[in-house]
């Protein structure tokens, strides 16, 4: 059978994180997304912990239901460097264990969601490993809280423990991954890291595994690819509209050369912020092949329906007119991911002829984009041949998408700023 899961979620006791993220609404919005599986996230925290068990059905030791969606039992967890982990336990009498073993090492896990743990990378993975707790990095490269900010390779971070994924998060992608060698042998997992029910932020990126059953254990061997069960795609956010994905400052969200970036010691001359190296520049800098795995599953770039709704529409993402429009699509098709993924664009355009020459032209690579950096999205845009065209033709278009060109930043040049500071 085959699974959409998220595995990397937050619940209410997490920082800035929607109130509403409690187990009947994720439940609600993982439906409407189109989602099978959801990571419980937060599982560590003991009040979490007795809302799963109020709100939820058993189904095994490790597996639970609530309102006709399964979850798993997840957590992420941040090292004494702010690098953070993401773990998937086999059981709740593992989760509860692990809590043991790694309390004395925390001032925040009876009340934190995502607990500091005043352990390093190597440890932490130890003793999931001693539990037989999968663990891996969490959004791995990007400049705040991951593994690529603090190290250079994953035996820096976890020595001889064993990790069972690498998380990419919103601002990378396989084909970005893998430019590292060290990662072909390692499975990949995309997830939203959701801190708000909402279907344009649950599920934006999510992995379709091939199963038997929606269990833990048949989650375990989809991601180590056993038996017959794998994960058949990752699906997630064109990276170029990740938050981080360009080097930028991080205040004004100018775009930098890396080279121009360490000459201005990362801080920015038009408004005096820090820059934030994008994910790009940090895995170009680790990047020691061009060879790709043979087994890597496909990576599909997607944005969420509301998105390309309001891009559409020219409307807010929260105006009526994108709300309506949202619904009608899953009254009449039952989920996003069908509508994103899934559904012929001769079905998709019985709804809304626009909305269909989008997804068009997300499934086929042929979208403008303006890379997102120093923690502000990127902004996508649908070449006017595709506006123009009839849906039948959609296929003979000759067009290739790719990044805008970028506006020249009104700021001093270099040597401009190194005269001015002379001056002063």
């Amino acid at each position: 059978m085959i699974v959409d899961g998220d595995l990397h979620i937050h619940s209410h006791y997490s920082k800035a994180v929607s109130k509403l993220m409690t187990f009947p609404i994720i439940a609600e919005n993982a439906k409407l997304k189109g989602l099978n599986l959801v990571g419980t996230g937060d599982s560590l925290n003991p009040h979490w912990e007795k809302e799963l068990l109020k709100h939820s059905k058993p189904i095994d030791d490790g597996t639970f239901e609530v309102n006709g969606v399964k979850f798993i039992l997840t957590c992420e967890v941040e090292d004494k460097r702010r690098v953070h982990h993401l773990l998937i336990f086999p059981t709740l009498s593992q989760v509860r264990e692990f809590r043991e073993k790694v309390k004395i090492y925390s001032t925040n896990i009876e009340s934190e969601g995502r607990p500091n743990l005043n352990l390093t990378a190597e440890e932490i993975a130890e003793m999931a490993n001693e539990l037989d707790i999968l663990i891996g990095p969490a959004h791995a490269f990007t400049p705040w809280t991951s593994l690529y900010k603090e190290y250079d390779s994953l035996k820096d971070a976890y020595g001889d423990a064993k990790i069972d994924f690498l998380e990419l998060g919103l601002s990378a992608d396989s084909d970005m991954a893998d430019m590292i060698k060290a990662h072909h042998s390692i499975p990949y997992l995309s997830n939203s890291d959701a801190h708000s029910p909402n279907p344009h932020r649950l599920g934006r990126e999510f992995n379709r595994f091939e199963v038997k059953d929606v269990t833990f254990e048949e989650i375990r061997k989809a991601i180590k690819g056993v038996g017959g069960r794998k994960i058949m795609l990752n699906a997630g956010l064109d990276p170029r509209l990740g938050k981080y994905h360009l080097t930028a400052c991080s205040r004004c969200y100018t775009k930098y050369t890396l080279q121009d970036a360490v000459s201005l010691s990362w801080k920015c001359p038009k408004c005096g912020g820090i820059i934030k190296k994008g994910v790009r520049d940090r895995i170009l800098e680790l990047a020691d092949t061009s060879e790709k795995p043979k087994d890597r599953p496909p990576y599909v770039r997607l944005a969420p329906l509301a998105e390309i709704i309001a891009m559409v529409l020219g409307k807010g993402i929260e105006s009526k007119a994108v709300k309506l429009l949202w619904n009608r699509f899953l009254r009449e098709f039952g989920s996003e991911i069908r509508v994103l993924i899934d559904l012929p664009i001769e079905s998709i355009a019985s709804v809304h002829e626009g909305v269909a020459k989008a997804i068009w032209a997300y499934r086929n690579n042929k979208l403008i984009i303006v890379p997102g950096g120093g923690g502000k999205y990127g902004e996508i845009r649908i070449p006017e041949e595709i506006l123009k065209a009839k849906i039948e033709d959609l296929n003979s278009i000759e067009i290739s998408g790719g990044e805008a060109e970028l506006p020249k930043p009104k700021q001093r040049t270099l040597l401009q700023y190194i005269k001015n500071k002379e001056v002063n």
